[in-house]
């Protein structure tokens, strides 16, 4: 298909800068992860394997844990294109082949999409002058009352620390005693980080890479962990064997108390880990999210009313 920019749906991918934008506002996304939408796009309707996929992206002669890293690559591109790996609409994946770019693709010219239409000549510069000063300071008071009111509901009476709450997310435990899983395992703890992040909206703070996250089960404390990292939150995993099956159980603990807030059980052959992952994620994201959402109401001295 060769370099150029592209439309598939809402979003338009410029392989020459490795931007990808939807509806003209720019989606962030790293440069490996760029890299691999980049080459799916290149060759969409075909399988890219994993290994042209490595080759692409990292070259022979680079020694990282290309597994780990492609996961977490293929997991950034889905979450930029808002797709689920149980019913995809741009990246599908072949079991034990690689990923096909499914979606129909549309060339376009070459330029940059505009985020904004150029500004209109002025004229009658005054008046016009004056009615825009208005209308800021307008949408600025309203900007300061919506910042006071987020604050209000994200940092209630009683809470005192500064910022919005830190969730910490611990190393899902690998208890299948099968040394195999743990790349699942490590695997399904960063695209939960990844996708509790992405599903914040400003109202938390996700923790994944630190230390003290990374102990082993029978050293942590986890009152320790919250007050070493002012955590608020702690999410927990556990990686179990069920004959054919392997069972996974994902905890939300709101500290100091331990209390358990939400769990979140599956139960899957293990026959399409990266799919499983990614759909475990997605559903710990959108389920914790929520519930901490909860927690934050009714823990605020002047709830409010749902809209």
């Amino acid at each position: 298909m060769g370099s150029g920019r592209f439309r598939f749906g809402l979003f338009e991918f410029d392989s020459a800068t490795q931007e990808l934008w939807r509806e003209g506002v720019l989606v962030r996304l790293q440069a490996q992860p760029a890299q691999v939408l980049g080459m799916l796009v290149d060759h969409a309707g075909q399988v890219v394997s994993r290994e042209e996929l490595r080759q692409a992206v990292w070259g022979a002669d680079t020694f990282v844990d290309f597994e780990r890293g492609l996961n977490f690559c293929i997991s950034q591109v889905r979450s930029a294109l808002k797709d689920d790996s149980t019913e995809p609409r741009f990246i599908r994946t072949v079991p034990k082949q690689g990923y096909q770019f499914i979606a129909p693709i549309e060339r376009l010219s070459d330029g940059a999409p505009q985020a904004e239409p150029p500004s209109a000549p002025v004229e009658n510069s005054g008046r016009k002058t004056a009615a825009t000063l208005l209308t800021a300071a307008t949408i600025l008071a309203t900007i300061i009352s919506f910042i006071a009111l987020w604050q209000r509901f994200t940092h209630p009476a009683g809470n005192s620390a500064a910022g919005p709450p830190i969730v910490a997310v611990l190393r899902f435990d690998n208890e299948t005693g099968n040394p195999a899983i743990d790349r699942f395992s490590d695997g399904l703890t960063d695209n939960v980080v990844e996708q509790l992040t992405s599903a914040s909206n400003g109202r938390y703070a996700v923790i994944g890479n630190a230390q003290i996250l990374r102990q082993p089960r029978n050293q942590r404390d986890l009152t320790a962990i919250g007050a070493a990292l002012k955590a608020r939150y702690i999410v927990l995993g556990q990686v179990q064997s069920n004959g054919t099956q392997v069972r996974i159980l994902v905890h939300l603990i709101r500290l100091p108390e331990q209390t358990h807030l939400r769990v979140v059980r599956t139960e899957r052959a293990m026959d399409d880990p990266l799919g499983l992952e990614a759909e475990i994620a997605k559903k710990v994201g959108v389920e914790f999210s929520s519930r901490m959402a909860e927690d934050a109401k009714t823990s605020a001295s002047q709830p409010f009313a749902s809209h």
